[in-house]
């Protein structure tokens, strides 16, 4: 404290020299070449001195003997001297962020208002402001320089999100979701924000595929936007939408593997198998040793009834698996499903021989570790299903010389396998 009245006293002593040597003026602002001399010889004595006692101090976080030589600093008129060794960004900066640490928001608040007469577009200034403001919850004030911020300085998301906060405190949802189209414009994938704006929406009360489909609408050449929107019709139950969606999108980009598999998955749940088909078909096209594609596109024109296609595919499957046990099962399924499908009341041998094609592919794939498909070969054993020896014994003497038997029926005419006679008839 000693030093610091002695500081004081030896600056006053100096200004007092200065003072009592000017001449009177007319006007009582005006200060003549020889006072604007002495002055700058004072400046340059004694603001490098103190620029540099106030680093030590900062350095030391010795924020009360900071916020005393930063004022000494100012009262010199140091801000106005020389930028290069005493920059008024700095001063002011560094002069607010001491009464920061000391609690002081008041305090750096005047400061900082003070540096932005001097320096009205300075962002640091400005930044500094918004949390004084913040600390202080003067919501107004910190709103509007934040603002300013937006308008002045370079793009800064961090300040755009403590907008968003901003105005939720003032339950302004409409300005929020300005911002956050912004910010997710300028970062894409920030999920704060994603999730910021699904909040907005709904406390506005609006329709949160309207953030998707704006998104899209507005940015069509960027297929990830679009895609994104039509996942959000497929989980709202809306896939004839997102099928429109999806189209345009592969008419932009047809080697987009994500936009044909969501594609095939619309068609499904719109019950559109033949096109879900198509989609997966076009898929493989894209990606042909994908054996999980050709299964799909099996699973598919089962559950279609398209008998013929499915075991074309699961035959596919299998090919390019090298005979996996899902392939295999696949294949068993088919045959199954089309049991199911084409039995007759009274089971038939053309049923019997259908019910032993899919036993046998059952058995194939369980062998290679596939075991869902055990339910199913229990049943068709207990009933009594399969094609035997018996049956065999029972067929035309033209028949049994041929060695295999193939169904006739037509419900079964896509059926190109032949079942071969076992050892043991």
């Amino acid at each position: 404290m000693k030093l610091f009245i002695s500081k004081l006293a030896s600056i006053g002593i100096l200004m007092l020299v200065i003072t009592m040597c000017v001449p009177p003026s007319d006007d009582p602002n005006a200060m003549n070449a020889a006072d604007q001399a002495r002055l700058d010889s004072l400046r340059e004595l004694r603001c490098p001195r103190l620029m540099s006692s106030a680093a030590e101090y900062y350095r030391n976080q010795d924020w009360k003997e900071t916020v005393q030589i930063y004022s000494q600093l100012i009262d010199l008129g140091c801000d106005q001297w020389n930028p290069d060794y005493a920059p008024p960004e700095e001063i002011y900066l560094y002069y607010a962020i001491a009464y920061e640490f000391l609690g002081s928001f008041d305090s750096s608040e005047y400061i900082l208002l003070k540096g932005l007469k001097v320096l009205p577009d300075n962002c640091e200034l400005l930044k500094r402001l918004v949390y004084s403001y913040k600390r202080q919850n003067k919501l107004d004030d910190e709103i509007v320089e934040r603002e300013r911020i937006i308008d002045l300085c370079s793009v800064d998301t961090e300040n755009m999100m403590e907008l968003v906060r901003a105005y939720g405190e003032k339950n302004d949802c409409d300005r929020q979701i300005d911002i956050l189209r912004n910010v997710l414009e300028i970062e894409p994938n920030n999920q704060i924000a994603k999730g910021e704006l699904v909040v907005a929406y709904e406390n506005c009360g609006r329709d949160i595929l309207e953030i998707y489909a704006e998104r899209c609408e507005s940015n069509p050449d960027n297929i990830s936007y679009c895609i994104d929107y039509a996942d959000k019709l497929i989980e709202s139950d809306r896939p004839e939408d997102a099928v429109n969606v999806l189209k345009s999108v592969i008419m932009i980009d047809n080697s987009s593997k994500i936009a044909f598999k969501k594609l095939a998955k619309a068609y499904e749940m719109s019950d559109d198998l033949p096109n879900a088909s198509k989609a997966f078909e076009e898929l493989f096209k894209i990606d042909p040793r994908d054996v999980s594609i050709a299964l799909k596109v099996s699973e598919v024109n089962t559950l279609a009834d398209d008998y013929g296609k499915a075991i074309r595919w699961a035959d596919k499957a299998a090919q390019i698996s090298n005979n996996s046990g899902d392939a295999l099962g696949q294949k068993g399924q088919v045959y199954y499903k089309a049991l199911s499908y084409c039995r007759s009341e009274d089971i038939s041998d053309d049923d019997r021989i259908i019910a032993l094609l899919a036993f046998k592919y059952f058995s194939q794939a369980d062998e290679k570790g596939n075991r869902k498909y055990r339910g199913s070969m229990s049943w068709l054993e207990e009933n009594d299903i399969l094609f035997s020896k018996a049956n065999w014994f029972m067929l035309d003497n033209d028949k049994k010389r041929r060695g295999w038997v193939k169904p006739e029926s037509s419900c079964y005419s896509w059926v190109t396998e032949k079942l071969d006679k076992e050892p043991s008839w």
